[in-house]
C-alpha cells in the first residue's frame, strides 16, 4: 500500500464534507494513502465516505486510532483499506489478523517493536516521531534492520526530509496538508520513492 509514495495523510476530525476535500487535494498532489482516525460517529461517517471515493480512484483508505477490537469492525464496515493504532495491543492486533485487516501498530521502544514482531508485524508506526526524534529510528535500525517505520506525529515539510533519511518509509502528515505551501512541498515525493540526496527540498523549507 505504500510503495507508491513515502508520504500518508492523515485527516483528523474535519467533517465529511472537508475530509473528502482534502482527501482529493492530497490524491491530486500525488499523496497515495490516506488515514481517516475514527473517534466520533461523525468520524466514522467521513471514513466511509472517504473510502468510497479512494476506492473509485484506486487508493487504499485506512482507519486511524484503532484501539479495541470493537473499532477494527467498525473499520471493516466503513470500508477501510488498513488500519493504524497508537501503540501496540496484542488483542487488537489479533482481531486486525483475524479479519486479515492490513494493521500499523504504534511503537515508541524497542520493547513495543519486538511486541510487534512477535505478533507478525512488518510495518509499524513510529509515534509520536516529533518526539522521539530521527536519531531514535537510526538506533531501533541496529537490532531491527528489517523493520518498516512510519514516522507519525508532528511531521511536517520542514522535517520530513529527516526522517525519511534516518530510516523511515513513510511519514505521516496531518495538519500540515491544509496549508498550500506545504502540500506543495511534501507533494515533491509524491508518485515514486524517496530521493535520498533531498538537498533541492530541505534547501527550499529554509529559504527564509
Amino acid at each position: 500500500m505504500f510503495s507508491a509514495t513515502p508520504v500518508m495523510a492523515i485527516l483528523r476530525g474535519m467533517g465529511t464534507e472537508r475530509t473528502l476535500k482534502v482527501a482529493h487535494r492530497a490524491w491530486d498532489a500525488g499523496i497515495k494513502s490516506v488515514e481517516i482516525p475514527i473517534q466520533t460517529p461523525s468520524d466514522l461517517a467521513s471514513l466511509r465516505a472517504v473510502a468510497a471515493a479512494g476506492r473509485e480512484r484506486g487508493f487504499p483508505v485506512g482507519a486511524g486510532t484503532i484501539v479495541t477490537a470493537e473499532h477494527v469492525v467498525q473499520a471493516l464496515d466503513c470500508g477501510a483499506a488498513f488500519a493504524v493504532s497508537p501503540g501496540t495491543d496484542r488483542l487488537v492486533m489479533e482481531a486486525c489478523r483475524e479479519e486479515g485487516l492490513p494493521q500499523l501498530p504504534g511503537v515508541a521502544t524497542a520493547s513495543d517493536i519486538q511486541v510487534a514482531i512477535s505478533m507478525g508485524a512488518s510495518w509499524v508506526k513510529a509515534f509520536p516521531a516529533s518526539v522521539l526524534g530521527p536519531a531514535w529510528l537510526k538506533a531501533m535500525a541496529g537490532p531491527f534492520p528489517t523493520m518498516n517505520f512510519v514516522a507519525t506525529g508532528g511531521i511536517d515539510a520542514d522535517n520530513a526530509t529527516a526522517f525519511l533519511k534516518a530510516g523511515a518509509k513513510v511519514v505521516a502528515v496531518g495538519s500540515a496538508l491544509e496549508d498550500p505551501l506545504q502540500l506543495e512541498l511534501l507533494a515533491r515525493y509524491g508518485d515514486g520513492p524517496f530521493d535520498m540526496s533531498g538537498a533541492e527540498l530541505e534547501d527550499s523549507t529554509n529559504a527564509d
